[in-house]
């Protein structure tokens, strides 16, 4: 009869621990998507993590152009449905690169390569990498609940020093601060529709690692940066690998936002 009871009384709590262990993956899930996970395993071991200072990242901004009209002419869900779609392009391109997501913030998207983990002199090519994949993903795409207008996005790329540091205590945010961050804002903003928009740091480390074709765009009046002279991200020159064209494109993640959230 004990042994009975032991016996049932080990089986709960093996099935506990399954169940709980279960529930711990699901949470570092989550959490690993909100935060890098060396960053989060240094806040796990001592609750807080210090700011770090990375004396060269590669910085990507994109926003889509027209979002202002679009949304005056959509409902908010047409606009989340349509944003989602984006977004969830955007995110599967990137794990093939190695490139930090930042946040985003209504239409606008970050990413960041060099950062957390340090790679090198490579930032700057994953994040023309990243670009050019992005923009040939959004070739032909079109507004999803308005077919005959074209979704078109503009990107700005910059590259310099940074710090990046864990903000907050609800809901922390691993948040990047420094003039790079702001240039890189710059591009995008000046930038034109379905084009890369880069600065002469980050030509200068695309010359450096080579293979890249950009064209200078001239002297520019950059706001709150003064005249600078910029260029545009063409390409990658022949005999380098490229993605393979027939990568997701946005028409693949045509699903309704609703369907989503109850699945």
């Amino acid at each position: 009869m004990i042994y009975c009871l032991f016996q049932g009384f080990s089986s709960s709590i093996a099935t506990t621990t399954q169940r709980l262990m279960a529930e711990k993956q699901k949470s570092d899930l989550l959490l690993s998507k909100m935060l890098p996970m060396p960053v989060l395993q240094r806040l796990r071991a001592q609750k807080t993590v210090p700011a770090e200072a990375f004396d060269a990242v590669t910085i990507f901004f994109s926003d889509i152009v027209g979002f202002t009209s679009i949304s005056a002419n959509s409902t908010p869900m047409e606009i989340i449905n349509m944003l989602n779609m984006l977004y969830r392009l955007f995110d599967e391109k990137i794990t093939q690169y190695n490139v930090y997501k930042v946040e985003t913030i209504g239409d606008a998207y970050m990413a960041v390569s060099g950062l957390p983990q340090r790679n090198g002199n490579k930032h700057a090519s994953e994040i023309a990498d990243m670009s050019l994949s992005l923009m040939r993903s959004l070739d032909g795409a079109t507004v999803p609940h308005c077919p005959g207008e074209a979704l078109k996005i503009r990107a700005g790329v910059n590259t310099g020093p940074c710090v990046a540091g864990v903000v907050g205590t609800c809901m922390p945010r691993y948040c990047l601060f420094g003039d790079t961050i702001n240039t890189a804002s710059r591009m995008e903003s000046t930038g034109e529709a379905m084009k890369i928009h880069i600065s002469d740091t980050t030509k200068t480390a695309l010359d450096l690692i080579g293979g890249y074709e950009v064209e200078s765009r001239g002297i520019r009046d950059i706001p709150g940066k003064g005249q600078m002279e910029t260029f545009w991200l063409v390409g990658k020159r022949a005999g380098l690998q490229l993605e393979s064209p027939c990568g997701p494109r946005l028409k693949d993640y045509d699903q309704d936002f609703i369907e989503m959230l109850i699945s």
